[in-house]
C-alpha cells in the first residue's frame, strides 16, 4: 500500500503537490493548535464557542476533501492540452509500422524496431510493464493497460513527470520518436 501511495503522489505535478501539502499543513496545524495549545490556555475550550469550532472543523474537512479532488487528478488533463490535430495522424496510421507524431511543430516518424532497443537501453522496463519488451516494472504505469498515444509518450519521455525523469538530454529526438512508436505499436 505505501508503494502505491508513493507512486500516486509521485505522479502528481509539482503544483498539485504544493496545493495538497498546503491544505494538509493548514488542516494539521489547526488540529494541533485546537487540541494541544488552546486547551492549555483555556481549559474550558471550546466552551460557549462550540458551534463555531464545529463549523471551522467541518470547513477544514471540506477544504481537505476538495483539495484531494482538485489536486489529486491524474496528469491526463495536462496531456489533453496538446493540440487536437496531434492525435489525428496517430489514429489514421495505426496499421503502419511507424507512427507519426508532432513534436516542436514538425512531423516526425519513429521506428518501432529501433524503439524496442531504446526502451531496453534507457531502462524503461525497470519502471514500466510492457509485454512486447518483456518488462514488468511496477513504479511507472503499466503501458499495456494505459495504451498511450504517440504524442503522449513523446511528451512524457521528453519532459518526464512525477517520479519519471526527463530524457530529452539523454536521448536524441529520433530515439524518443522510436521509443514512442514502439510503445504505441506494442499497445494498440
Amino acid at each position: 500500500m505505501p508503494l502505491t501511495v508513493a507512486v500516486v503522489v509521485g505522479a502528481l505535478s509539482t503544483d498539485h503537490k504544493i496545493g495538497l501539502v498546503t491544505v494538509a499543513a493548514l488542516f494539521v496545524g489547526f488540529a494541533l493548535i485546537s487540541s494541544l495549545v488552546l486547551p492549555r490556555r483555556n481549559p474550558d475550550f471550546p466552551g460557549k464557542h462550540l458551534n463555531l469550532f464545529i463549523v471551522v472543523c467541518v470547513l477544514f474537512f471540506l477544504a481537505m476533501v476538495s483539495a484531494v479532488i482538485v489536486f489529486g487528478r491524474e496528469p491526463k488533463e495536462a496531456s489533453a492540452e496538446t493540440s487536437p490535430t496531434a492525435t489525428a495522424p496517430v489514429t489514421t496510421t495505426a496499421t503502419t509500422s511507424t507512427a507519426p507524431t508532432t513534436t516542436s511543430g514538425a512531423a516526425t516518424q519513429g521506428d518501432p524496431v529501433a524503439g524496442k532497443a531504446v526502451f531496453a537501453s534507457a531502462g524503461c522496463g525497470g519502471c514500466h510493464t510492457l509485454k512486447a519488451a518483456n518488462a514488468s516494472g511496477a513504479v511507472g504505469p503499466n503501458l499495456d493497460s494505459l495504451k498511450p498515444e504517440v504524442d503522449t509518450v513523446v511528451h512524457q519521455v521528453e519532459n518526464g513527470g512525477g517520479v519519471m525523469p526527463a530524457f530529452k538530454d539523454q536521448l536524441t529526438q529520433k530515439q524518443i520518436d522510436d521509443v514512442a512508436a514502439f510503445v504505441y505499436t506494442s499497445t494498440h
